[in-house]
């Protein structure tokens, strides 16, 4: 049996002699290797700072813990994201004030965003969908108008760029994923990166209970006070040294998917029961995540058929995302959204297949993804 999962993590001989290297140290948090990775990271992305962090999640909410966000708060947030998103606002009291999407890219509709800001506002969140950048000269406007905190969300956007400019860098903080079938893995971990220099050391703070010295910088062994309230989001030095090896490969990572991305969108475009959300384009550079097509209303009810049809050949799909985070049952019981509320968010949830492009793939299986898809399609319509 043929089998192209989904998306899985590329892990190789340096990264594995890495982690034993750590595991014959005696020090597995607090060391070097995280802040090893801080300082690669940063001058990848071109930030000034970065943060590393136990997930993209906990770097979010490091962000809003960092703005004193709380109740009565509120912060502008795409409804087609992961429920990390919203989550991130919700733990700290505050609410997610949800915006349909941009039926092109699948990012949020600028738009709309305005006419949803009050008084209340205090942030805007956007999320690079499936790693095609929001145009963040638009939102940036929207921003300083408002004069509201700008959190990028770029869980799927590592290598993504806009003129040049990597996603992250255009608002107060971006935060990144390194799970598994992300662009690089840490096993799990995330990173904070800001051109700021008091959110970069107040959360470098915050993420380690609010410590007023790291263990390196202490004279006395154990001797430390606390002068802030914080949590516990370190990542740990195993993490960190898969990482430095994993940044390492970046560059082959994502010109393997740009090339398995441009011949699945190529071979895809000729189907005319599907669309194809807009790529790379002029300034505005994808880092290539999946591919993710939408079912038009010939096939749409279909959906489900289709990827057991896939499945059942080996092929892994998922779904960006199973519905908008507003009509998820914690959202849509505390906050009584309709089911149809944000009707292109809805669209792109009920009636999409994401399909793999990740450097594990071949154009031979590009081709056998595409051969199969086409024959689903033609036994279910």
């Amino acid at each position: 049996m043929i089998s192209i999962p989904f998306g899985k993590p590329i892990i190789g001989d340096k990264e594995k002699q890495a982690v034993l290297d750590v595991l014959n140290t005696p020090i597995l948090v607090h060391g070097p290797k995280a802040k090893e990775f801080e300082a690669n990271f940063a001058s990848y992305t071109g930030a000034k700072y970065a943060v590393s962090v136990s997930s993209c999640t906990a770097a979010m909410h490091l962000a809003y813990f960092y703005l004193n966000l709380g109740v009565g708060d509120e912060v502008i947030v795409p409804a087609q994201t992961h429920i990390a998103t919203a989550h991130s606002v919700e733990l700290c009291g505050a609410k997610s004030v949800f915006v349909d999407s941009e039926l092109e890219t699948g990012n949020i509709d600028i738009n709309q965003i305005e006419s949803l800001i009050s008084n209340k506002t205090r942030a805007i969140a956007i999320v690079h969908y499936l790693g095609m950048p929001v145009d963040m000269e638009k939102l940036i406007a929207i921003a300083k108008k408002h004069e509201l905190f700008i959190l990028e969300d770029c869980a799927l956007s590592i290598g993504s760029r806009i003129d040049g400019k990597h996603t992250g860098l255009f608002g107060d903080v971006g935060c990144f994923s390194f799970y598994p079938v992300k662009h690089m893995t840490t096993a799990e971990g995330g990173m904070l990166i800001t051109n700021n220099k008091n959110i970069a050391e107040t959360i470098g703070r915050q993420k380690a209970f609010g410590l007023d010295r790291h263990v390196g910088e202490r004279k006395v062994a154990g001797l430390y006070d606390v002068n802030m309230l914080g949590l516990n989001y370190r990542m740990n030095e195993i993490q960190a040294t898969i990482g430095i090896e994993q940044l390492k490969r970046m560059d082959e990572f994502i010109e393997a998917r740009q090339t398995n991305y441009n011949d699945l969108m190529t071979q895809l475009s000729k189907i005319n029961e599907i669309t194809l959300f807009k790529s790379s384009y002029d300034a505005f550079q994808s880092s290539y995540y999946c591919l993710s097509i939408l079912l038009t209303k010939s096939i749409n009810k279909k959906r489900f058929e289709i990827i057991k049809y896939l499945k059942d050949r080996g092929i892994g799909t998922s779904i960006y995302y199973p519905r908008p985070v507003p009509h998820m049952t914690y959202y849509k019981t505390k906050y009584g959204y309709q089911e149809d509320s944000f009707p292109v968010a809805s669209q792109i949830s009920y009636d999409s297949i994401a399909l793999p492009v990740g450097p594990h793939i071949t154009l031979k299986d590009i081709k056998y993804i595409v051969e199969n898809l086409k024959s689903a399609i033609m036994e279910l319509r």
